[in-house]
């Protein structure tokens, strides 16, 4: 009998990225975060090639998940056209029999599960096999490890009961079952997973998940300290020095950054730092800004959201006076509702989405401001949880009230339309004299 397509259910089996809990095999070799940014794409590829595939055939998509909630999973992945649903416990056998028992009791008259490990994945290869569904009871895509990229089926067959997994011979001790149970399957071509370091191409480079870019000038006092704090195995830490003459470049250094020298000039700098970084997602960080513990976590888990295309931390100081802590919650308010961060908050983004916007304009004051916006044009900017403490001590030098005046009228001019050349001089206004 003919089974209409829409009866079709194609389950992916996949996992939330969580730094230090997913694809932890690989994380010797590309870290918790860039290990999980690995699981990130590769389930965004498998989605994508679902998608494809479900257009021409109306089949029905389920994200069969562990870890994460709906609501974050479908910021990430997208929501109307995929169902969500929550692995259940046990070993692999029983979490793949219980969502396919659960897809054919929903109605389904095929049910293909497939993994999300398989870079090589295409939506043809998945319609081959609902194919075969039509002709046999039982399709398996073999790995090239021993295992399966691949199950599916046109009935419910018990094939995983006590299966030990992980094994080179997997794929091997299923079709005896199958044999044993008079199904003779249909082999789709072997393909290989990506699970372990020896999966990984040898000729493509592997860079950091993340790569601070630090604009540096005369900072000894401070550089040490900041990196102190930006230490990680999932990020590189790039100083761009304008030319320091007082040992900023040798702490730098000594603390593992790599010391780029630019021409003077925040945003010069900066670009000059995003050219030479080697992680897809980029930190731009203030020489006298600390980053919070845990900060990559962070900053993985914001840009999850795939509508966010810039996030930063919220602001903290290290001084507690009561004008300061006024201050501190006038920009935290600023940041948060009218989505304002400044560079003194560290602002990341993915680098394909910085080089999109063009990088930093070339002005001589509020770079960041413009930066913000120019990326608000393309989604929705973030706030991560947790604060990055930056140096009181402009505020401290010019005094509170001064310093907030020339930081609102700068801001306010930029966003005017005002000439930032003719709004510098006020940055570079005078210490007030004790």
């Amino acid at each position: 009998m003919h089974i209409p397509a829409a009866r079709q259910t194609l389950i992916v089996f996949g996992r939330y990225p969580i730094p230090g809990k997913t694809k932890t095999r690989l994380i010797p070799a590309l870290g918790p975060a860039g290990a999980a940014d690995l699981q990130r794409r590769l389930s965004e590829h498998t989605v994508a090639a679902a998608r494809r595939m479900a257009g021409r055939t109306d089949t029905r998509i389920v994200f069969c998940h562990a870890g994460g909630k709906q609501r974050r999973l479908q910021r990430w992945l997208g929501g109307k056209d995929v169902t969500y649903t929550a692995q259940t416990a046990g070993d692999l056998g029983r979490r793949m029999v219980t969502a396919i028992r659960a897809a054919f009791h929903q109605g389904a008259g095929r049910v293909v599960l497939v993994g999300t490990d398989i870079p090589g994945l295409t939506a043809e290869r998945i319609e081959q096999a609902f194919d075969a569904l039509k002709r046999r009871d039982l399709v398996l895509g073999p790995s090239r490890d021993g295992g399966y990229w691949l199950v599916g089926m046109n009935r419910p067959i018990d094939l995983f009961g006590g299966m030990a997994w992980s094994r080179s011979d997997v794929l091997a001790n299923t079709l005896e079952r199958a044999r044993r149970l008079g199904v003779t399957p249909f082999l789709l071509d072997p393909m290989s997973d990506l699970d372990t370091p020896a999966d990984l191409d040898p000729l493509k480079p592997i860079g950091p998940y993340l790569s601070i870019v630090i604009p540096t000038l005369n900072e000894a006092a401070r550089i040490g300290r900041t990196l102190e704090t930006a230490v990680s195995v999932d990020a590189e830490t790039i100083v761009c020095d304008g030319g320091s003459t007082d040992g900023t470049r040798t702490i730098a250094r000594q603390m593992g950054a790599r010391i780029v020298p630019c021409p003077r000039g925040r945003a010069i700098q900066q670009n000059r730092g995003a050219a030479m970084a080697r992680g897809g997602v980029l930190l731009f960080l203030h020489a006298d800004t600390r980053l919070p513990d845990g900060y990559v976590a962070h900053i993985f888990e914001t840009l999850m959201d795939r509508r966010v295309v810039l996030g930063a931390f919220g602001f903290a100081t290290d001084r507690r006076t009561p004008a300061i802590r006024w201050i501190t919650f006038w920009t935290n308010f600023r940041a948060g509702r009218l989505k304002l961060p400044y560079g003194d908050q560290g602002l990341f983004l993915r680098r394909h989405d910085f080089q999109r916007a063009g990088g930093f304009p070339s002005v001589p004051i509020a770079e960041d401001l413009y930066l913000v916006r120019r990326m608000a044009r393309y989604g929705r900017i973030a706030l991560a949880p947790v604060a990055a403490v930056t140096s009181a001590r402009r505020w401290q030098r010019l005094g509170p009230l001064r310093t907030t005046l020339i930081n609102t009228v700068i801001a306010t001019g930029c966003l005017a339309g005002v000439a930032p050349q003719r709004l510098a001089p006020l940055y570079r206004w005078p210490s007030k004299r004790s």
